[in-house]
């Protein structure tokens, strides 16, 4: 029997585009699914009118949280995969996207995920002609990607498929740091813990609208002290070597020096919470330098 892929969807005051999430995931090639809906408060019942068309998803009501990492979570609990999909309500999947997932990873039990690249829709579901997450070089997201990604790239969110026992071995969605961090800081600790596969093809539509949570840049000037915060406890675990503790803290402090433009000063502030000496790295001045310039 093939096995069970579980697919959790936060969802929040969007039926119109949840209903077409819905129909990407109950089209899928790859039949032994289980849908989970985790509806964050909405403030009326429509979906879960819509919900209860579909006998394959299942659907649950919490409390709101202001963000998608409680129902995520509430949603991994609930269920009962040995694969997990997380698919927010206004991404859609191509109809083979699980069924190619899951063959790469029945055949390659070295890897923990498997993630591609995506194509990006408008408000409408109108292809823009632009992609998300393809990198210039293939190896760059492929294998073990844990100095390559942190600080540098993460995974969109309709892309991935991933082993239960990754999720049962790092913990789940951070819930006490900001709304559109929460993902990046969960797949940048999943590098640490298994190899990532990646897949040359376009197998979701990421859509792009004024409601993205992700569209507020500001909030990013922090994520890199989040970053800190797990080669932090990498090293406490003794994980990762002092000399790897200082190439990943580089990144981070990379990363935080490209937010200058967003916000100087906190820029700056954070700079000095990641590495009071900072300023001695002269190929960080040279990225601060460029940002101000261009």
């Amino acid at each position: 029997m093939n096995p069970l892929v579980s697919i959790i969807i936060p969802t929040y005051n969007r039926t119109d585009y949840l209903k077409l999430t819905l129909e990407s995931v109950i089209n899928q090639t790859y039949p032994n699914i289980e849908i989970i809906v985790v509806d964050d408060g909405s403030t009326n019942d429509n979906n879960r009118v819509l919900c209860n068309q579909y006998a394959k998803v299942n659907y649950y009501m919490i409390k709101n949280s202001g963000g998608p990492a409680t129902p995520r979570n509430y949603g991994f609990k609930k269920s009962n995969g040995q694969y997990i999909a997380f698919l927010d309500d206004d991404d859609l999947w191509q109809p083979n996207k699980l069924t190619e997932q899951v063959k790469i990873l029945e055949n390659n039990l070295e890897f923990g995920l498997v993630h591609c690249y995506c194509d990006v829709i408008d408000k409408y579901g109108k292809l823009t002609g632009k992609s998300i997450g393809r990198p210039k070089r293939l190896d760059d997201k492929h294998g073990d990607v844990r100095y390559k990604m942190i600080g540098n790239w993460t995974l969109k969110m309709p892309t991935p498929l991933i082993r239960r026992s990754v999720v049962d071995s790092i913990g789940l969605f951070n819930v006490n740091i900001p709304s559109a961090l929460e993902d990046v800081e969960f797949w940048t600790r999943c590098s640490f813990y298994t190899k990532f596969y990646y897949l040359d093809k376009s197998l979701a539509l990421y859509r792009v609208h004024k409601d993205n949570i992700s569209a507020t840049k500001q909030k990013y000037v922090d994520l890199p002290l989040h970053l800190k915060q797990i080669i932090d406890n990498e090293i406490k675990s003794e994980n990762i070597s002092k000399t790897e503790y200082k190439i990943l803290l580089n990144n981070i402090c990379k990363s935080q020096a490209k937010h200058i433009n967003i916000s100087c000063l906190k820029t700056f502030l954070n700079l000095n919470k990641l590495n009071p000496f900072w300023m001695i790295n002269f190929r960080l001045l040279k990225v601060i330098v460029k940002r101000v310039i261009t």
